[in-house]
């Protein structure tokens, strides 16, 4: 497993806190129900969640992300770049980094993110 801190220096792209509604699923199982979560921070170029279960390093996984005042979810395709069993509650927290992005969606989730910069500042 990579070291956490390590992943969170490596960014590209800056990250947000934010607890917003997500969906994600095996993308190599298309039958699969997708599971819910809520996401930890989000940023241009990935996103933070928690899962109940352990995922593997590069595995792909179709995110949908609900953003605020947005009426449709946001579809990402994204491979876990790091994985950390948390301390309670038998969880584990995934670092996420984007790997396809419609356009729309990518300038939706840099707004929001800027936005949240800005009203924290």
């Amino acid at each position: 497993m990579q070291n956490y801190n390590q992943a969170q220096e490596n960014r590209r792209y800056k990250r947000v806190d934010a607890s917003l509604g997500l969906q994600y699923r095996d993308l190599r199982k298309s039958a699969e129900i997708p599971k819910g979560s809520l996401l930890k921070n989000i940023g241009e170029g990935g996103v933070c969640f928690s899962s109940k279960e352990f995922m593997s390093l590069a595995c792909r996984l179709v995110l949908n992300i609900t953003l605020p005042n947005n009426p449709k979810p946001i579809k990402v395709i994204s491979k876990v770049a790091w994985i950390r069993r948390l301390p309670t509650g038998g969880q584990y927290e995934l670092g996420n980094q984007f790997l396809e992005v419609a356009k729309d969606d990518k300038a939706q989730i840099v707004d929001f993110v800027n936005n949240a910069t800005g009203a924290s500042l």
